[in-house]
């Protein structure tokens, strides 16, 4: 019993990380994977931000899932959303207002964020306190990796540097490495991104989506009697 529950809590953290990706696989929260990561200290603040709206979102619905009206339960998520947003966007605002600057707009779409109410609707509305917090914690470091790498890779490639310190040398103080400024425009993002999904899915054949499709077409299908 105790093994069981130990590799379901396993599954439900590990999970949302490769297998079952938010952005490589469900596709999910691309706005924010495209327009905050020219460098790698939004990309992180913004991850940090995802992280902790989603784990606050889940277990607060998860809580008051029994006694949620069903009928008024997805403005209730909003507005719990919302509400984790607001402190969020306060509290950077106080200690790195210059990120949050840079992030602006960004920061409030976390209340439309496809991870956040999917998460909330699909998984703290049916499970406990704890199976929601690790829901929570493991899509949104599912989702934070994905942000954390274009992001380093962007800032790497197009400025030579990284959380704004250089790592190589540039060409411009007699050094050999010239920043491919390509790399700091939001285009880049899509096509990192993309190489990100075709790399994830040509070594985990199973991630694609005609093989996804057979699979869910060999299973057999329940009849009503």
């Amino acid at each position: 019993m105790l093994s069981r529950l130990i590799a379901a809590s396993r599954s439900t953290l590990l999970a949302p990380l490769l297998d079952n990706n938010p952005v490589t696989l469900q596709v999910l929260g691309l706005c924010s994977a495209l327009a905050v990561t020219s460098s790698l200290m939004p990309a992180l603040v913004m991850s940090v931000a995802v992280v902790a709206v989603l784990v606050f979102a889940n277990v607060t619905v998860s809580l008051l899932r029994h006694v949620m009206p069903q009928s008024i339960r997805l403005i209730i998520e909003v507005t719990l959303i919302a509400s984790a947003v607001i402190v969020v966007d306060e509290v950077l605002k106080a200690f790195v207002p210059e990120i949050a600057v840079i992030l602006s707009v960004f920061v409030g779409l976390i209340i439309t964020n496809c991870i956040v109410l999917a998460r909330v609707e699909s998984f703290a509305m049916h499970n406990g306190v704890w199976a929601s917090f690790l829901d929570g914690l493991g899509n949104g470091l599912g989702y934070a990796w994905i942000l954390l790498l274009i992001g380093t890779a962007r800032e790497l490639l197009g400025s030579g540097s990284l959380l704004g310190v250089e790592v190589m040398p540039l060409t411009e103080s007699g050094g050999w490495f010239e920043p491919n400024e390509l790399m700091l425009l939001t285009p880049s993002a899509f096509f990192l991104l993309a190489l990100l999904v075709w790399a994830i899915r040509s070594l985990r054949p199973v991630q694609r989506e005609h093989t996804r499709q057979t699979v869910s077409d060999d299973k057999p299908s329940s009849v009503s009697a």
